[in-house]
């Protein structure tokens, strides 16, 4: 038997997997956009059947049966009566779009990706996250997990109604901190339990341990730098909890931890370290930092006086280790958007 030759790191072996990789990728393009194509003339056939049929509910229902019947006889899976009631929706929901001018975004999010979205009824908040997944290249199951965790309301409850008119005609791109800040932050995907105490090493151990689902609850746009980020002054050493960077706004963005109620103190804590990243880290081209401090709890009249008259951009915000439940939260959306 001959001796095979060491090519696992050759430039050969590169060069030949970068254009099977190409292939694959541009295969899977071509072949989701065709799907989305196909599943969409389904369901147009199916309206257009059911507007020219009999105005009766059970017609539509024992047409999506009866067609449901057929198809997987003839090609077995993916047309049980949930998927064609699925293209049906799909068409109506996009068929104002597709049937104007349909861009390649369109095709960059797959069959199952748009499942998910068609499920939401409100227009503002399935073009949000439509956007939000493709800017992100969210997964489906990440694309669920922010759906289901509330963080399209979380986000409104961070806003005015004037910032989130422009937050939408900046096609949902954070041009400023306030519309990336959200409160309460959901982290139950640290999976600790409410009820035990837990220290901030405990904390910022389980984040790191599920770093890309930490970033997804932040937003959009941010990259880790660095966890207890040293500096020492007159020999004195000060750590920083978690330090990231967010390419749109350009600026570091601080986070401390508190495993308790937020204090007036932390916001000197924080100031001082903004203070320190704006004159040590910052360069040509980079905005000033911010700072969040995440706690159990807060006085909101507590942060007002804490906050009062810095120059530095802080934010205090509750972070819960479960997620609320959705009239909680709509309840709170609620009550928030009167006082505007």
């Amino acid at each position: 038997m001959k001796d095979l030759i060491s090519i696992d790191n050759s430039e050969l072996f590169k060069d030949i997997k970068n254009i099977i990789s190409k292939a694959r990728r541009n295969t899977f393009t071509a072949l989701n956009t065709e799907m989305l194509k196909a599943y969409f003339d389904i369901g147009r056939k199916i309206v257009e059947e059911e507007q020219s049929g009999e105005k009766r509910a059970e017609y539509g229902e024992k047409l999506i049966d009866s067609l449901s019947k057929a198809l997987i006889k003839e090609f077995r899976k993916g047309f049980s009566t949930t998927a064609l009631k699925n293209m049906r929706l799909f068409y109506n929901i996009y068929k104002d779009e597709i049937s104007q001018s349909v861009t390649d975004e369109f095709f960059k999010l797959s069959w199952t990706h748009y499942c998910e979205l068609i499920k939401i009824k409100e227009k503002t908040k399935r073009e949000y996250f439509e956007k939000y997944a493709i800017s992100e290249n969210l997964s489906v199951r990440d694309l669920k997990r922010q759906i289901y965790s509330m963080y399209y309301e979380r986000l409104l409850l961070s806003k005015d109604k004037n910032s989130l008119i422009e937050y939408e005609k900046n096609k949902y791109i954070p041009q400023k901190t306030e519309e990336l800040i959200k409160d309460p932050y959901i982290l139950e995907f640290l999976d600790l339990n409410e009820k035990e105490n837990y220290t901030e090493k405990d904390i910022e151990t389980r984040i790191l341990d599920n770093l890309q689902k930490f970033l997804l609850e932040l937003g959009q746009g941010f990259s880790f730098v660095a966890r207890q980020k040293r500096f020492t002054i007159d020999n004195d050493h000060f750590y920083i909890d978690l330090l990231f960077y967010n390419i749109y706004l350009k600026c570091y963005v601080i986070i401390e931890l508190k495993a308790d109620k937020f204090k007036h103190e932390d916001a000197g804590q924080i100031n001082f370290y903004i203070n320190y990243i704006k004159k040590e880290l910052n360069k040509e081209g980079d905005n000033e930092p911010i700072g969040i401090i995440l706690c159990t709890e807060k006085n909101n009249v507590q942060v007002e006086y804490a906050t009062s008259g810095m120059s530095n951009k802080m934010f205090v915000s509750k972070y819960k280790l479960y997620l609320p439940s959705k009239e909680e939260l709509e309840n709170k959306l609620r009550e928030a958007l009167k006082e505007d």
